[in-house]
Order: C-alpha cells, then sequence, then structure tokens
C-alpha cells in the first residue's frame, strides 16, 4: 500500500533555550512528531508559551531544533528546497507604510528572487484574491488592520507556494476582516494549497481548520479532526415544572455530575443511554418534563479541558 504524500512530516522534534532558572535552559519544545497532509487547513493551537510561533521558526529555519527532524515536502528543513515553495505570514507584521500596496508587493518579490515581469504577471491576481485591488495604489499607513493582513496574504501568495504558513492571521482584525480572510483561506484550499495556521482564536480554527494541534508546554495535548477534539461526555439541560426533595436527593446520588437551579438541572453523563435513567428517576417522582436538550460543547471549552489533562494523540 502507498504511503500517502506529506506536506509537513515532524518527528521527535525537540528544542530548548540556553538559560533558564539555573541555568538548566528553557524546554519549548518536547518530543513532538507531526504529520500535515497536503491540501488541508491545519490548525495549531496553544496558550501562550506553548511553542506555537519556536515550531514555526524552526519549520522555516529561523531557528534549529536540539534533537529530532523534520522535512517540508519531502526535504529536510536544513535544505532550502524545503522553502523553495513555502509562503509565510508573520505575526505583527510591518511594512513601510510610505509605500503603496503595491510597491511593496513589488519589493517583496524582488527580494523573493522573482522578476519584474513574473510580479506584474501575478500581482494584479493577488490583489482581486485578497480584494485589495481599489486599494493597491494607496499608502500602507492609510490601510486598517484588516487591510494589512490581506496585503500581508498577497504577500505570502507572491511565490505561489505549495504551502502557506500563516501566524494569528486575524488577530486584531474586526468580525467583517475576520470573515473576509475566512473565505480566502477557503479558496486556497479549493486551489490545492496546504495551510498551516497557527492560532489562539478558537472560533476561527472551528470554523476554518480541517485538523488541529494541541500545545502545551512545548508538548502534544491531542492532534486530530475539529470533531475530535469536540468528543467529551455527553451533557443535557433539564427543565422540568419543579423539583420534589426526594427526587433532588435521588439525583444527587445517581449522578454524580449533576447541576440542580430550582427546577432546571445540568447533568454530565458517562455515557448517552443514562440519559434514560435520568428520564426514569423523575417520572418515579411524578416529575413534568418541559424539556430535555443536549448541550453543545464550544471548541474553547474542550480545548480547557484537555489543557488540564494529559496528552494524547489521534
Amino acid at each position: 500500500m502507498t504511503e500517502p504524500a506529506i506536506a509537513i512530516r515532524i518527528s521527535s522534534l525537540s528544542k530548548r533555550y540556553a538559560g533558564g532558572l539555573r541555568g538548566g535552559g528553557v524546554l519549548a519544545l518536547s518530543d513532538l512528531s507531526l504529520d500535515v497532509f497536503p491540501g488541508e487547513i491545519f490548525g495549531l493551537l496553544g496558550p501562550n508559551g506553548a511553542g506555537k510561533t519556536t515550531l514555526i521558526k524552526i519549520l522555516l529555519g529561523a531557528l534549529y531544533p536540539t534533537a529530532g527532524t523534520a522535512a517540508i515536502n519531502g526535504h529536510d528543513i536544513r535544505d532550502w528546497r524545503a522553502r523553495g515553495k513555502a509562503g509565510f505570514l508573520p505575526e505583527n507584521h510591518r511594512f513601510p507604510p510610505y509605500l503603496t500596496g503595491q510597491q511593496m508587493l513589488r519589493c517583496f518579490g524582488g527580494m523573493t528572487g522573482l522578476t519584474k515581469n513574473e510580479i506584474r504577471a501575478r500581482e494584479d491576481a493577488l490583489f482581486d484574491l485578497v480584494g485589495m485591488s481599489q486599494w493597491r495604489k494607496t499608502k500602507i499607513r492609510k490601510y486598517s488592520k484588516g487591510m494589512m493582513q490581506r496585503l500581508g496574504l498577497a504577500q505570502a501568495l507572491l511565490g505561489d507556494p505549495d504551502l502557506i504558513f500563516l501566524d494569528e492571521p486575524t488577530d486584531g482584525v474586526d468580525p467583517v476582516g475576520r470573515h473576509e480572510i475566512r473565505t480566502i483561506l477557503q479558496n486556497l484550499k479549493r486551489q490545492g494549497k496546504t495551510i498551516f495556521l497557527n492560532s489562539h482564536l478558537l472560533a476561527e480554527v472551528e470554523a476554518v481548520c480541517d485538523r488541529v494541534a494541541v500545545l502545551d508546554k512545548g508538548k502534544l495535548i491531542k492532534a486530530g479532526s475539529v470533531a475530535s477534539l469536540l468528543e467529551v461526555k455527553p451533557a443535557y439541560q433539564v427543565e422540568t415544572a419543579g423539583l420534589p426533595e426526594p427526587a433532588i436527593d435521588q439525583l444527587r446520588q445517581a449522578f454524580a455530575g449533576v447541576k440542580i437551579d430550582g427546577a432546571s438541572l445540568t447533568i454530565t453523563l458517562d455515557h448517552p443511554r443514562q440519559i434514560n435513567e435520568l428520564i426514569d428517576l423523575l417520572r418515579r417522582h411524578q416529575v413534568e418534563l418541559v424539556s430535555v436538550a443536549p448541550v453543545k460543547v464550544s471548541l474553547e471549552e474542550s480545548f480547557l479541558e484537555l489543557i488540564k489533562g494529559g496528552p494524547s494523540h489521534e
């Protein structure tokens, strides 16, 4: 059976910075192994200090790992060819405010080795893709945060990369701008691009990513689909016409995860079929049920639960 293609392969990667307490250094990444597949939008999640930016810097050759290996499109990251078809939008990027968007794109294109003809052949389509055509000859100092991010995306795409690294691409952008950037990312995916997205905005990751990895203190906590991160114990919100004291006592004895607030209760179960046991108990006490509804778990709640737990890899 042929092994599927891998856009990014990370194997037992570790990074320790010098210094720290007692001179022992600071472990930013610890024995990290991870695969990213071609054509997917992959999200990297984690609290501040989790090692997300360190990982991107290593993959892009700005830092060297202390141990382990990584490869991009089959090329070891120490090989310049690994980054030959990669684009990058860093966090908090800065462009010269005295340039227009068009001048900036041509300047960066020249630094990447593209000819003037190559740049001009691509710039129209890029400005159109990121919705900046009417602002291309406007000074960057007049750009909003969202416009700066869209221009940064155009810069990252200038070399027609197969793989795009985005570090907090919607940070500080208003809701309209975030929606526009999400639409651009989906369009890039339809073109077959692979996107490696580093973000702390969990709602954005849930909306756009195919798979995610959660890092904490340099360690991989869990990796898999967004749906797999939301796989937690089933919970229900139950509304009644009133709960007598005997029913409340039995509920607390039978279900450790029950929270009661007047005539309402919220309960976390070990398995879905326990909801039938709950309803049977309430009926034995002649409790009138008004509604029984499952509680939707957000990615934020699941993320916080994962950070409290231990490592797991799917």
